[in-house]
């Protein structure tokens, strides 16, 4: 995130409501504008997902469609649809945003799958969210975990490697950039856009993430549209792990 006039600020105590503001304010910009550049990015790696999860389900043989959670999904174009649309495994999403006028673009993308109960849209910061454990099978955060206080993508992780079913995947990309912070009062040039970054770095981020019990399989820093680079990871809770995880 080189490029954007880096302030090292500490996080504001109302982070999360001037979050929701900025992406309600810029959230049809944001879609038209910026997102569009990323989708060979996000689609790549999401495709990599779609196959393990196609050889995950054919090896367990069941017919039963999987739940997803996308954390921060935005709109819901083109990833979820991508998801969505898959023919095997069948896929149920969850799609969180802490945007209101991103759910609400998101349901007029998507209002098929809304109707029809495969499309669950859920607003809020993505630290409220509750699942039982080992109900999910697999779990997205595109440039958006990223939007969390370092402690706090941490905690996020160990709620993630909970939620996980053994043998279920974790999908995200990270700043490669260690930063406590990154603040930006106008992004994307939008009067509204004030803006929170955070990261651990590649070495800080791969060990949070396998420190809260997911095994690491693939680990990929990809240049980015923004002139900085981003961590890809994709981890999976290993298979046969039942043990009651001690995370919150």
């Amino acid at each position: 995130m080189s490029t954007l006039s880096k302030l090292q600020e500490p996080a504001p105590e109302d982070l999360k409501d001037r979050m929701k503001d900025s992406y309600d304010a810029i959230a049809e910009h944001y879609n038209t504008n910026f997102t569009r550049d990323h989708d060979p990015i996000r689609l790549k790696y999401t495709n990599i997902l779609l196959d393990h999860l196609s050889k995950a389900s054919s090896t367990a043989g069941s017919s039963q469609p999987v739940q997803v959670l996308e954390l921060g999904f935005g709109a819901g174009s083109p990833i979820t649809r991508l998801l969505l649309d898959n023919p095997s495994p069948r896929i149920h999403v969850t799609g969180n945003d802490i945007s209101t006028t991103q759910l609400e673009l998101a349901k007029r993308n998507l209002t098929s799958y809304v109707d029809d109960g495969r499309l669950k849209l859920t607003q809020g910061d993505m630290l409220a969210l509750s699942f039982e454990p080992g109900s999910l099978t697999a779990i997205l955060g595109f440039y958006s975990i990223i939007h969390l206080p370092r402690p706090q993508q941490t905690l996020m992780l160990e709620k993630v490697a909970k939620w996980l079913k053994p043998g279920g995947f974790f999908l995200a990309n990270f700043s490669e950039e260690e930063m406590e912070s990154n603040t930006v009062q106008q992004w994307l040039g939008q009067e509204k856009g004030w803006m929170f970054w955070s990261g651990w770095g590649v070495e800080g981020t791969v060990k949070m993430v396998k420190e809260s019990g997911l095994e690491v399989l693939v680990e990929e820093i990809v240049p980015d549209v923004v002139d900085a680079n981003f961590l890809w990871i994709l981890a999976k809770r290993p298979e046969g792990d039942e043990a009651d995880h001690k995370h919150v």
